[in-house]
């Protein structure tokens, strides 16, 4: 009898706590209230600022943007020390069994499709390139058009992908090179001619100002795709169609296991406002924003 109650008070004593601490969390934060922190991919952060700067204009809430590699976000993810991530990739099957097996259910929304452009410098002569040729350099054969590729973060989600689609786990030193920003790899393509820079699309879009003086000296080179026929540009409409062969899925993740403001936040970018920015970005949305077409009898 003693141990069937002292079983009930270490139950209610739980429970009690457990209710505290939902009620506190739902005091200072809701989905639409609050503040909370986004890790992420740091070839994303442009379109994720203009979403951040039109919520926080509607909304009681703070969004506090971390850029890091597609790597640290992850980590981060996995380590807890961050609950909501924005990534170029879904979870793969060993990230998902791992927080299967803590009980811990991402909730995971795709928002857009983005490209990975192929940048040149200005003076190149050939404002096209094939695909076959990058992924060719990528596992140790020379190139008779360009000397070196040019990657922002050696742990990015942009080098992952190249290295997935060159059937590699990592890249030859020689003729490689990485920085930490896309920003230093505008910078130097533009000031070295025999060079490929490899970028997420919407740092050439939608510049931040360190990064507009550049972009006079650059160009984005139309792609071929492997075994495929014509050179295609990473634009809105060749997302859309399925040309450009350079294009990936966005995805917004949130493991924070209550309603909080990942939910209203990933809401708000799956829904018609946060889908138009998108649009307006010149990324491709998940979901087509509705356009109301207004008719009148006269002029």
């Amino acid at each position: 009898m003693k141990l069937l109650v002292r079983i009930l008070i270490v139950f209610l004593v739980v429970n009690f706590l457990f209710m505290c601490n939902r009620t506190g969390k739902s005091e200072t934060e809701t989905i639409l209230k609050g503040s909370a922190t986004v890790v992420v991919d740091e070839t994303l952060l442009p379109i994720l600022e203009d979403e951040k700067m039109v919520f926080e204009s509607t909304y009681d809430a703070k969004i506090n943007l971390k850029p890091r590699s597609e790597a640290e976000a992850i980590q981060a993810l996995l380590k807890d020390s961050a609950q909501i991530v924005v990534l170029a990739r879904n979870l793969n099957s060993e990230e998902l069994k791992f927080f299967s097996s803590a009980q811990r259910y991402p909730k995971v929304t795709p928002f857009a499709k983005d490209a990975i452009a192929l940048i040149g410098n200005l003076n190149r002569k050939d404002s096209t390139i094939a695909l076959s040729e990058v992924l060719d350099f990528m596992k140790g054969k020379s190139s008779s058009s360009f000397k070196g590729l040019v990657f922002d973060n050696p742990n990015s989600g942009t080098v992952q992908y190249m290295n997935n689609l060159a059937g590699i786990k990592n890249a030859p030193e020689k003729g490689i090179y990485s920085f930490k920003t896309n920003a230093e790899v505008l910078k130097y393509v533009a000031e070295n001619p025999d060079m490929i820079g490899i970028i997420g699309i919407n740092w050439i879009v939608q510049p931040s100002p360190e990064v507009q003086s550049y972009l006079k000296n650059i160009q984005v080179l139309d792609v071929q795709g492997v075994g495929k026929q014509g050179f295609y540009a990473p634009s809105q409409n060749n997302l859309a169609e399925g040309t450009y062969p350079l294009a990936r899925q966005l995805y917004f993740v949130n493991v924070q296991g209550y309603d909080g403001l990942g939910m209203g936040f990933a809401s708000f970018i799956a829904g018609e406002r946060g889908q138009r920015i998108i649009l307006q970005s010149g990324l491709l949305p998940e979901h087509m924003p509705s356009r109301k077409i207004v008719t009148r009898k006269t002029l």
